[in-house]
């Protein structure tokens, strides 16, 4: 086992996805939006509760984005959840005070993304179980705080269940993470390639060819400040350099066509660290191995700063 959970992604993580993060000893996710019915999302979830029965690590967890009109019914997916026992559900962008006393009515427990310690603060007060710290450098929408400052600052205040992500995509950073105080870490961008995927074979291989200059962090793309490709916005017909300012009804300027998440591909800062479209089993066993090796650093209790000649 690693502390990890496969991070949920719009329109990339799948069934496939959650099922080979959980046989590989992570915790998988997906948001139920991608699941595009109520009658779908139940199909997945069966499908995963069936698998998953079979082998020692079954948790995983469903995202849902509680804004209100983020879905046509909000009722009929948390029917759905409820039907399915989700043992986890990932809230996000809005208030999950309704949503925790839902979830907690079937046993399951709440986790909820903040991207600042007022919203964690909030977050806590509405009854969730744990926090999901989206700091910079995270793909899709991300906080500006580094996760280094911000963990810290939950830490004075709150000893629960703590997920931490934003850059992190490898077994050292991991460790690091745990070692700053952080319980599980999440990690996105580097599933993002993983065969399992829903994403289209470009996608994968942008993030395959992208570095950190490649992430642009803008509100102009989907409304809130997030991380996308460079070169997808570009493909889109927009400037990356030259991002048009929210129109006056606060939504995004976007070419006739186009839309954020299908036509530009979201990534964030640990695409430096994909080197290649491999199995979710091989990109798990290759963290376990690194986080190993950062453990096994972190326990030398001597070494010299520089090596003397």
């Amino acid at each position: 086992m690693i502390p990890v959970i496969a991070a949920p992604m719009f329109l990339v993580s799948g069934p496939d996805l959650v099922i080979a993060a959980c046989r590989s000893g992570i915790i998988g996710a997906f948001p139920a939006a991608n699941a595009r019915t109520p009658e779908q999302l139940e199909s997945w979830l069966t499908a995963i509760n069936a698998d998953l029965a079979r082998c020692e690590t079954g948790a995983y967890a469903v995202n849902v984005n509680v804004k209100p009109g983020r879905y046509r019914d909000i009722d009929a997916v948390v029917g759905v959840l409820e039907k399915a026992r989700a043992p986890l559900v990932i809230t996000s962008v809005g208030d999950p005070s309704a949503m925790v006393r839902r979830v907690h009515g079937w046993g399951g427990k709440v986790l909820h993304d903040v991207t600042t310690v007022r919203h964690a603060a909030k977050a806590i007060e509405a009854g969730a179980d744990g926090l999901i710290l989206v700091c910079a450098g995270a793909g899709g929408h991300a906080g500006a705080a580094s996760p280094f400052s911000l963990l810290r600052a939950v830490r004075q205040f709150y000893d629960g269940l703590i997920v931490i992500g934003g850059g992190i995509g490898d077994g050292y950073g991991v460790a690091a993470a745990i070692a700053l105080g952080a319980d599980l870490v999440y990690v996105g961008t580097r599933f993002i390639a993983a065969q399992e995927s829903l994403a289209s074979e470009v996608y994968k291989r942008s993030v395959v060819d992208a570095g950190i200059a490649d992430i642009v962090y803008t509100n102009a793309i989907s409304g809130l400040p997030a991380n996308f490709l460079k070169p997808s916005i570009a493909q889109a017909g927009m400037d990356p350099a030259h991002l048009l300012p929210l129109g006056a009804d606060g939504q995004p300027d976007l070419p006739a066509g186009k839309r954020a998440w299908r036509d530009i591909h979201s990534a964030g800062h640990a695409a430096v660290l994909v080197a290649d479209v491999q199995p979710v089993h091989e990109i798990v066993q290759t963290m376990k191995r690194d986080f190993q090796h950062a453990v096994e650093r972190l326990m030398v209790k001597e070494r010299p700063l520089f090596q003397s000649t």
